[in-house]
C-alpha cells in the first residue's frame, strides 16, 4: 500500500512502537491466544496505550480489541473525547504474527470516527526488534492509513448530508 499521510518525527514513531509492544504484555486474551497491543499518538504528544481484552462470552461487543481498548481505567476511544483527548497523529498496532497485521473492522470503524482519514497507522510484526537487528530499514512495518483500510468508509459527516424527504 502507498498513501498520503502525516509525517512522524522517528522519535514519536520509535515511542509510538515500543508503547505498542508495552501495551501487548497487558492483554488478556485467555480465549483466542491471540495478543495485540496498540498506542495513539495524540496531537499535544500524549501516548494511550491498548491491549485487547477479552471475556468468556467472547461476543464482539463485549471484548475490547486493541486500537479502541485501552488500559486507563477501561475507556476506548470516545472516553479519551470526554478527558480532553480530542486528536490524535498517529497510531501503531503490533500481535505476536510476524507479519503486519490490520486493525479488525470494528476497530477500523472507531479508528475512522476519531482519526483523520489520512493519519499514519503502522501495522508493525512481531520481530521488529530482530529486522531492525538485521539492518531491514523500517523493520517490516507496513505503513497505511484508515482511508486505504476502509475505503468508501461512512463518517460522521454522512450524517449531515441532505436526505430525501418522503
Amino acid at each position: 500500500m502507498s498513501t498520503n499521510v502525516w509525517s512522524l518525527a522517528v522519535p514519536d514513531r520509535d515511542r509510538l512502537i515500543k508503547a505498542a509492544f508495552e501495551a501487548k504484555e497487558f492483554a488478556y486474551s485467555k480465549y483466542s491466544n491471540f495478543r495485540v497491543g496498540a498506542a495513539l499518538l495524540s496531537t499535544d504528544n500524549q501516548i494511550i496505550k491498548g491491549a485487547n481484552i477479552e471475556n468468556a462470552s467472547y461476543g464482539k461487543w463485549d471484548d475490547l480489541c486493541r486500537e479502541n481498548g485501552t488500559r486507563k481505567g477501561g475507556a476506548h476511544i470516545p472516553a479519551y473525547q470526554s478527558d480532553g483527548t480530542k486528536s490524535f497523529t498517529a497510531l501503531a498496532v503490533v500481535t505476536d504474527v510476524a507479519q503486519p497485521l490490520s486493525p479488525c473492522g470494528m476497530c477500523r470503524q472507531f479508528i475512522r470516527e476519531f482519526c483523520a482519514q489520512n493519519m499514519p497507522i503502522l501495522m508493525v510484526p512481531a520481530d521488529y526488534d530482530e529486522r531492525l537487528a538485521k539492518g531491514e530499514a523500517d523493520g517490516g512495518i507496513l505503513e497505511t492509513s484508515i482511508a486505504e483500510l476502509l475505503p468508501h468508509s461512512f463518517g460522521p459527516e454522512h450524517l449531515e448530508l441532505p436526505r430525501k424527504k418522503e
